[in-house]
This record gives C-alpha cells, structure tokens and sequence, in this order.
C-alpha cells in the first residue's frame, strides 16, 4: 500500500504473534514448542518475508537435530529431479525475499542454493556423518543461538 500507511486489515494482519502448533501421530516427534526465542516472539510488522522464513527454517532443524543420532546429521533433498541431497552447512536470508542455504553434497562438492521465499520447500533428512570419529555436527543449534 501507501508509505508508512497500513490498511486496517493490514494493520491488523501485521499486529498478529506468530504462532506454531502441530499434531503428530506420536507425540515423540512433536517439535518442541516451548523454545521459541523471544526474539521470534514479537508481532511480524518488522520483519521481511526472507527474515521470517529463516527465523522459522532454523527452528523446525534444530527440532530435526534433536531426534537424531549420533551417527546422522541434518541435510536438504531437493525436489523436481535427482539432484540429491545437500548437508547443511550454513544459511542466511537477503532482505526482502530471499533465503539461501550453504554446505556440501555426499560427495563433499560445495553448493550453495538462493532460493526465493515463494518458492521454498525443504525437505529436511538425516545423513550419515562424512567422518565416523568426529562428533556429529549440529547446525541447527548454532544457528538458534544467533536468534537468541
């Protein structure tokens, strides 16, 4: 709309908290609902489409980490084609639109993928660890501790 004008509807629309709810067959795999940062807390005015998706995406794989073993770390399928998958390495956001993600494909080659927030999906899955005698790494957490 105008600049520095909101609609009554967008006012509104723009004053809701987020929230997450879901319901799992066992409720084992339920994500944690409780360890959202207060950061993420606040109503959405403020952010951008990008910074909202990132915020949440961090969540949703530190949620995915702390079901898995020690033996698997978290990684991206992509789909449309045999692309494969890519271990999460890194991710960051480029206001107002776009979310990208960094790591390594199985075959340890760097990729990078920028994506736009209307096209994104993310398959989340567990794969082996590249070295059996190193601790398994865990993005997802050094990740949250950036929104905290």
């Amino acid at each position: 709309m105008g600049e520095g004008i909101d609609t009554s509807a967008e006012a509104a629309e723009n004053a809701i908290l987020p929230r997450m709810h879901e319901v799992h067959a066992d409720p084992r795999d339920a994500p944690r609902t409780d360890c959202v940062p207060d950061r993420m807390k606040r109503p959405c005015k403020d952010k951008s489409a990008a910074q909202w998706a990132y915020e949440r995406l961090i969540l949703y794989i530190r949620n995915f980490e702390e079901q898995l073993d020690s033996e698997h770390e978290v990684a991206m399928g992509f789909t449309g084609g045999n692309t494969g998958v890519l271990r999460i390495e890194g991710m960051g956001y480029f206001d107002p639109d776009i979310v990208t993600f960094y790591g390594r494909d199985a075959g340890g080659t760097r990729n990078q993928l920028i994506q736009h927030v209307t096209q994104l999906n993310v398959l989340l899955r567990a794969m082996p660890k590249p070295d059996a005698d190193e601790p398994a790494y865990r993005i997802g957490f050094r990740l949250a501790a950036d929104l905290e």
